[in-house]
């Protein structure tokens, strides 16, 4: 961002943290697995440095005040409490769409075992659960002004079906409190908007809680192909007030897929799971969680730092020749000694431990599949 748009952009901001209220806001047990680490491993970049702390499986299908724990698509911390809250992506299918809260250490010694502490149903407004295959849940995050939690949902698109993808509020006992617009190019129209499975997925407070960032999985259809083994995709970083009136909107660069899929090519994606401010005063930096899975071969998780001061605000803008997003590497899990890496989608900043480092808490979400795991993983980050 620069000259009049950086300017535009900071004054916006000082705008909105004088006069920021959410619309509609209230005021203010199970047994893990511990998991057996391959050695200490550190990744050097920068300066910075990533390790592994450790990590926990939560059982399969584990039982959980009669509902089935999985799908845990996104996690975020809560350090007034010192409880992480969980969203299942579970549709409505095997139980209502809900979330969870836990407890579990996350320190030098590694992650601790995971203890389930509540789960709740997520309501509509008029305060029913929701009816089978009528949501997508991905994202949640806990605002840092009220303690609400704003999740995010990815829609539908099929031949008979186009459901928008939504940013919704629920306070702490899942009930409705609120609605957050979503760009116009986002929208399932009919040859335009957001990819089936690849729409709005990731979302973080910024700027102390000023401003809401989402992104969108893959690229819009209008945005060209996904991600390939030739070639990367450009998706998209929306930032908006967090009372809703949209500011600015970003290309992100997306990698290729890793490796060719096996026996058949073709069948590999990648996609952005996750985002998070990497620090919670920045309104311009982020750390973007890449999740690639390509048959017969596996996952592959690589976290980037980005940086959209240096893009240009395409908002109400085709992509054309806009400047994307400036990003760097900050780790990929396949060099921290971890032996097994699964369908990592969810991530959050931890406590901080007294080396003065911070930790990045990472969730797995297994499908509700037998071969698949909920994976906890904790990294020390420098």
């Amino acid at each position: 961002m620069t000259g009049g748009r950086q300017t535009l952009f900071v004054a916006t901001l000082a705008v909105v943290c004088v006069t920021a209220p959410v619309v509609n806001a209230a005021p203010p047990q199970g047994v893990s697995e511990p998991v057996v680490l391959d050695g200490a491993a550190v990744r050097l970049l920068d300066g910075a440095a990533v390790r592994l702390l450790g990590a926990q499986v939560v059982p399969h299908n584990l039982d959980f005040d009669g509902t089935t724990v999985g799908g845990l698509s996104g996690i975020d911390f809560q350090p007034r409490t010192g409880e992480y809250v969980l969203i299942s992506d579970d549709r409505s299918e095997r139980n209502p769409a809900r979330f969870y809260t836990a407890r579990f250490g996350v320190d030098e010694s590694g992650v601790g075992a995971v203890t389930f502490t509540g789960t709740r149903p997520l309501r509509t407004p008029e305060g029913t659960v929701y009816a089978p295959k009528s949501l997508d849940p991905e994202e949640i995050r806990v605002d840092p002004w009220t303690g609400d939690y704003f999740w995010s949902q990815e829609g539908e698109r099929t031949e008979t079906v186009r459901a928008d993808p939504s940013v919704q509020i629920a306070r702490s006992d899942g009930s409705f409190a609120g609605l957050l617009p979503i760009p116009n190019n986002e929208r399932m129209q009919p040859a335009a908007g957001s990819r089936q499975n690849f729409a709005l997925e990731g979302a973080t407070f910024a700027a102390g809680g000023a401003l809401f960032v989402t992104s969108v999985e893959g690229p819009l259809l209008q945005d060209g192909p996904v991600a390939t083994t030739a070639s990367g995709a450009l998706s998209r970083i929306t930032v908006q007030a967090r009372f809703g009136p949209l500011l600015a909107q970003y290309a992100y660069p997306q990698e290729p897929v890793f490796a060719e899929s096996r026996p058949d090519p073709g069948l590999g994606i990648n996609g952005v799971a996750s985002i998070l401010a990497a620090d919670p005063l920045d309104p311009t930096k982020f750390l973007v969680l890449e999740r690639s899975f390509v048959f017969g071969v596996g996952n592959k998780i690589r976290i980037y730092e980005a940086d959209v001061s240096v893009a240009t605000n395409i908002l109400e803008a085709p992509l054309g020749n806009a400047r994307p997003v400036a990003k760097r590497l900050l780790v990929d899990l396949a060099d921290v000694g971890l032996s097994d890496i699964d369908n990592l989608e969810g991530m959050t900043w931890g406590p901080r431990l007294p080396s003065g480092e911070r930790t990045l808490v990472l969730v797995s979400d297994n499908n509700f599949a037998d071969q698949q795991r909920t994976q906890l993983i904790a990294l020390a980050v420098r």
